[in-house]
């Protein structure tokens, strides 16, 4: 890699690891032969930016969805950088044709004409601003609506803040109510959004069920089963996408849905199921647990550690529930125990565990092992969900260390169907070790940093277990033109262990299948004592019509390639595993500490051998079970298992924590359901094969027949000429080149 490219890309990933899109209007000059702002870049084959640009300084975005109705308001600040004043159009891309009404726009807070236009008239301005300003930029909204203003001027310097208010109608398919914020548009500006928030209340009639954002990390709260807040808010963002938000809303006693995408029929296609249960309404309906807190308090714990180890366990014992079965364990060379055994919740039991961990200290060496024992040793039922939450910092230093004999030890002990849920502060803790403590318990495990606050990771986890309603869940899929005893038809789940369902909680269900069709979902479980049974009606897409739900198929393959590291952490590494790796990470570009090789300037020349050896090197790192190397491997591998979202720069801090630098991710595209790589001759598109690169189809850009092109091929087709330089893509068998 060169040195240039070298810094071209870190300059690219320092703006990228940041986040996701924001910001929404496009700015459009009167003299629309300037092409649209972008963050600036240094490159040499790029224009120099023109005399007058805008920055994109503040966006809020407030909203009401009701039903299938949203009703927004949208507040931009753009300044104009430039050093001239700019007479400009606002032009705002509606997220589909038809969906807005009741539009108002305001600058300044005085109100301006505007004219809403559909899909068509669209269009045609669409192709002239293209025209004009050779800057495809604004291709990928052929085929939508715009709402488009008067002009109004931006003098060299000044300020002006844009307002729209307006109604949405939103999109349902499935019974899901689909919401769309066209933030792609905000990348237009000559440097990243200083801030972007988004605040949207939701509400129902119906019990609001499923939440999901593939787009955006998002915060549910959830006031009442009618309400739920979503925010996201983000600063010094460069856009890679538009804001999407599912949710749905019924009166099942467990909220299930199921979005499925299959490019060809003659592939598995892929799936995603939500669950979500009822919250318990009265303290009597939930379930109760046992939980044990175990708490490292060696020497190492000291200061500021054992502090806020302390807050956590104060903030697990108030928020415990009646009925709750508790105890706490401190332990450095021996173990020092609140009460012999486990204590039923109440206000007696709380004082006096307050008392207790306020006496809590630290010194002593890290005797793991014992802990373990008698947090096992106290849990003589199954009649109930059994949890221990087990916190370290350090390395077993008494008593048995052998990482191997601890973790056979737990499983000899764990015969109560008891959960560890495993907890390493900083980088001295062997984080193998915790891995598999959590994964033959069917738990989980987290990994701190030295700087961040060990009360707030805790409280957050307790928060998501505290009241279960549904344990030793499975779930199993049915279709109804295939016989019962025929298997296999879904494969390949994510998470594979089973589950319990929280309050307040959504799983998220990934997985693959093989033949489409109407069938059921069957959900089972124990609440309580009772075993209980639910079906749901489910289908599967034989081929999708469009890419809409794409984003399924790259959030099953980041799952996947975190459940092969996991594999090759704890088993070793084969062949067939590295292979399987290579390929979904070439397929959907996901870029890890592994597949470093697709951050390459032209890694498509790359062949698979070579991939493959690198890919067997990279693993190596994995025998690191200490350290920072050993932890930031676990965390990351952690992030790919439970992702909710499958866009690459949602990694890039646990990249640089992994690898020790930055891996630029700046030659990676992904564009509905494809994956572009950008090679010497421009990108190329990841699905064209070396026999359709030799019939590829030449097309001069902005030249009549790239318009009739788009014609011909639709709209589909028009979001891959949004790419700024020479691209190659595949569609229905044909490569073409721009």
């Amino acid at each position: 890699m060169s040195t240039h490219s070298k810094f071209v890309l870190s300059l690219v990933a320092s703006l990228t690891s940041l986040g996701t899109a924001m910001g929404q209007g496009v700015l459009i000059e009167t003299d629309s032969s300037r092409r649209l702002p972008t963050p600036i870049v240094i490159r040499p084959d790029l224009p120099l930016p023109p005399l007058s640009e805008y920055a994109i300084q503040e966006i809020n975005i407030n909203g009401t969805l009701n039903e299938n109705v949203a009703q927004l308001q949208m507040s931009q600040k753009f300044v104009n950088t430039g050093s001239r004043i700019m007479e400009v159009q606002f032009v705002f891309p509606l997220p589909y044709d038809g969906a807005i009404s009741d539009l108002t726009f305001l600058v300044d807070g005085k109100e301006y004409e505007g004219e809403i236009m559909d899909a068509k008239q669209a269009r045609r301005i669409y192709e002239s601003y293209v025209r004009q300003t050779k800057d495809p930029a604004l291709m990928e909204w052929i085929g939508t609506g715009l709402f488009r203003t008067s002009v109004f001027p931006v003098p060299a310097g000044a300020e002006r803040t844009v307002t729209i208010r307006y109604s949405q109608l939103c999109r349902q398919a499935h019974d899901l109510v689909e919401f769309t914020f066209p933030l792609k548009a905000a990348r237009f500006s000559a440097k990243p959004i200083e801030q972007l928030r988004i605040d949207l209340l939701i509400k129902s009639d119906a019990t609001i069920r499923n939440i999901y954002s593939p787009s955006h990390e998002i915060v549910v709260k959830r006031d009442d089963p009618n309400r739920s807040r979503v925010t996201f808010i983000a600063e010094n963002y460069v856009p890679t996408g538009d804001f999407r938000l599912f949710y749905d809303v019924g009166d099942q006693p467990i909220g299930t849905k199921l979005l499925s995408f299959r490019q060809d029929g003659g592939d598995d296609g892929y799936f995603m199921l939500f669950v979500n249960p009822d919250m318990p309404r009265t303290s009597e309906e939930a379930v109760s647990k046992r939980i044990l807190f175990v708490v490292d308090r060696s020497g190492s714990m000291s200061g500021k550690k054992i502090e806020q180890a302390k807050e956590a366990l104060r903030f697990v014992v108030n928020n415990l529930r009646a009925g709750d079965l508790f105890n706490i364990l401190a332990y450095d060379s021996a173990v020092m125990t609140f009460r012999s055994e486990l204590q039923r919740f109440n206000e007696e039991s709380r004082e006096a565990a307050i008392d207790f961990v306020d006496g809590i200290y630290a010194g002593g060496s890290t005797n793991i092992n014992a802990a373990l024992k008698e947090a096992f040793r106290q849990i003589q039922d199954s009649d109930r969900p059994n949890y221990i939450v087990f916190l370290t910092d350090g390395l077993p230093t008494a008593g048995e260390t052998n990482e191997l004999r601890i973790v056979e030890d737990v499983r000899q002990q764990n015969d109560r169907d008891t959960r560890v849920f495993s907890f390493g502060v900083g980088y001295d803790v062997n984080s193998r070790l915790l891995d598999k403590l959590a994964r033959s318990t069917g738990g989980d495990s987290h990994y701190i940093r030295p700087n961040e606050d060990i009360e707030s990771h805790v409280s957050r986890f307790y928060s998501s277990i505290q009241a279960p309603v549904l344990t030793n869940v499975t779930i199993d899929f049915e279709l109804d033109h295939l016989p019962a005893s025929r298997s296999g038809h879904v494969n390949r789940i994510y998470p594979k262990e089973s589950q319990e369902l929280f309050a307040g909680q959504q799983l998220l269900l990934l997985g693959r299948y093989r033949a489409g069709g109407d069938g059921q979902v069957v959900i089972h479980g124990k609440a309580g004592q009772e075993s209980v049974r639910h079906n749901y009606s489910i289908k599967f897409v034989e081929k999708s019509a469009n890419d809409s739900y794409a984003f399924v198929a790259r959030l099953w393959a980041t799952r996947r390639v975190g459940e092969i590291i996991d594999e090759i952490d704890l088993h070793g590494k084969n062949q067939e595993l590295v292979d399987e790796l290579v390929a979904l990470a070439k397929k959907h570009g996901i870029v890890t500490p592994y597949t470093s090789f697709l951050a390459d300037d032209d890694m498509v020349s790359i062949s698979r051998e070579e991939a493959g050896r690198q890919v067997s090197q990279a693993a190596d790192a994995l025998l690191a079970t200490e350290g920072r190397e050993g932890f930031a491997q676990r965390r990351f591998k952690g992030q790919l298992q439970k992702a909710a979202s499958a866009a690459p720069h949602l990694y890039q801090q646990a990249l640089d924590e992994a690898a020790g630098r930055p891996i630029q991710i700046d030659n990676v595209r992904q564009i509905g359901a494809k994956t572009f790589y950008r090679s010497k001759d421009g990108w190329l598109d990841a699905d064209v094969t070396p026999e359709q690169q030799q019939k590829v189809q030449r097309i001069e850009r902005y030249s009549n027949a790239y318009f009739q092109m788009i014609d011909q091929l639709g709209t589909r087709f028009a979001k891959y000429l949004a790419i700024d330089e020479p691209v190659t893509v595949e569609f229905e068998g044909q490569a073409y080149s721009f």
